[in-house]
């Protein structure tokens, strides 16, 4: 049997990306907390940097801004950096708020 995740979100890798520099305290099932460092996100997941120790399909459960409570799954590793998929799609007006909270630079930004 396997223990991986048996994910029902579609891949997709190729949907636009958002620069990020935030870091969150995630929980793990076996390595308890552990820190994340998020470089990028999309509505569908997220690649974090300077992360190891976890292996393919286990997850994390973190609190962002805006969104709250969510759960996400790592689908690659290399080198230190690490892609994760959420357990569901963000919606995408909480989207767009939750990419102004994680902005590193305020004049990039959407204006509204």
């Amino acid at each position: 049997m396997s223990a991986g995740a048996q994910l029902t979100v579609t891949d997709k890798r190729r949907a636009a990306r958002h620069p990020a520099d935030f870091k969150v305290m995630a929980e793990h099932r076996r390595l308890g907390d552990v820190h994340v460092h998020i470089v990028n996100i999309s509505a569908q997941g997220f690649m974090a940097q300077d992360l190891t120790d976890m292996e393919r399909g286990e997850r994390v459960v973190m609190r962002l801004p805006v969104v709250g409570r969510i759960e996400a799954h790592l689908i690659w590793s290399h080198e230190g950096r690490a892609g994760f998929q959420f357990e569901r799609i963000i919606r995408i007006d909480d989207f767009t708020k939750l990419v102004d909270a994680l902005q590193p630079n305020p004049r990039l930004r959407p204006k509204r």
